[in-house]
């Protein structure tokens, strides 16, 4: 049994969990700076470092706590690396770090992606591999095949603005406040889908996305109709970006024969790309792995389960490894 301290801080969320086994969820605790951020319309980096500092060791003692872990009992301490914020990365990393050597026990880095990878394991300790894996957060849009663990092939990604990017622009255009993926989520439930044929970008064999366009003409459209109902725009342009997202999804699963589909990352918490999700993976007769809404979102479980597979094949992390903003899934030929 491998006890596993987690802690993320990649971006605006302060994390912290313990997770056994990479599957057995003893404590997950988020702590979120969305009431910080708001006013600004999307998160500052500055901001958002300092209240990691603050955070973090309040966050990572009560984690201990609600697990009724002591401080022997741990096996490692797992933080995510990269990507995200260089500054949120460094308190979370130099945390970890520091636990890690205080508790003599290894340290784990952890890439921020690969940890969204293993989020519907939590969920679903049955998940039988391999599976295609639609990742879709507000920095990534991408379709991954998970042929076992730690082997991943990159099928697609966004070549410009992110789902969960536009989204937040679409939102913020419209005056909906922050974070825009909610929001919209929210008020389209109001409006009609069908209203504006707004368009499907690279909707061809391509396995690659483009979102850019699709936010230009919501905005064009506005400007051209000031009078349309904002539910409308907002459940039209929903409609646009899961139907590219799901149908993307499923000729991907075809084309390696994947077992199953997964859903993740913090669009994965959208109900309409939930319930198409689940609808087109039932039409396929494949399995479908959609994580809770909490394990979607940014947080500290996902990384101690991804570190105890870093931890299984590729032992401790040299404590002089830093944080990477940039750092990329480790994809087999990439």
């Amino acid at each position: 049994m491998t006890t596993v301290l987690g802690i993320e801080t990649s971006c605006d969320e302060t994390a912290a969990a313990v997770v056994i086994d990479a599957i057995t969820v003893r404590s997950s605790v988020v702590s979120s700076q969305v009431v910080l951020h708001a006013r600004y319309g999307g998160v500052v980096p500055e901001i958002a470092s300092r209240a990691h500092v603050d955070l973090l060791a309040p966050v990572v003692a009560q984690a201990l706590v609600e697990a009724g872990i002591g401080d022997g009992d741990l096996d490692a301490v797992a933080a995510t690396v990269g990507p995200g914020l260089i500054g949120s990365l460094l308190v979370g990393v130099s945390a970890a770090k520091a636990l890690a050597l205080v508790w003599n026990v290894p340290f784990v880095g952890v890439n921020h992606l690969e940890a969204h990878l293993y989020a519907a394991f939590l969920d679903d300790p049955t998940l039988e591999l391999p599976v295609v894996y639609l990742l879709v957060s507000g920095g990534h849009t991408m379709l991954v095949h998970m042929e076992d663990h730690g082997r991943y092939r990159l099928l697609g990604q966004t070549i410009d603005d992110a789902a969960g990017e536009a989204f937040d622009k679409v939102a913020r255009y419209l005056g909906l406040g922050y974070p825009g993926g909610p929001a919209i989520d929210r008020v389209a439930m109001d409006g009609d889908p069908q209203a504006i044929r707004f368009p499907r970008a690279m909707a061809d064999d391509s396995y690659d996305f483009s979102f850019s366009g699709l936010k230009t003409s919501v905005i064009n459209h506005v400007r051209k109709h000031p009078d349309v109902a904002t539910a409308d725009v907002a459940a039209s342009f929903q409609e646009a970006v899961v139907d590219v997202l799901v149908a993307k999804a499923r000729r991907a699963a075809d084309s390696v024969d994947a077992k199953g589909m997964c859903l993740g990352g913090g669009v994965a918490a959208n109900s309409l790309l939930r319930e198409r999700f689940l609808d087109a993976s039932a039409a396929d007769g494949r399995h479908a792995y959609v994580p809770s809404r909490a394990m979607c979102t940014d947080n500290a479980a996902m990384v101690a389960a991804a570190g105890y597979w870093r931890l299984l094949h590729d032992g401790p992390t040299p404590l002089d490894a830093g944080g990477d903003p940039n750092l990329r899934l480790p994809v087999i030929g990439g």
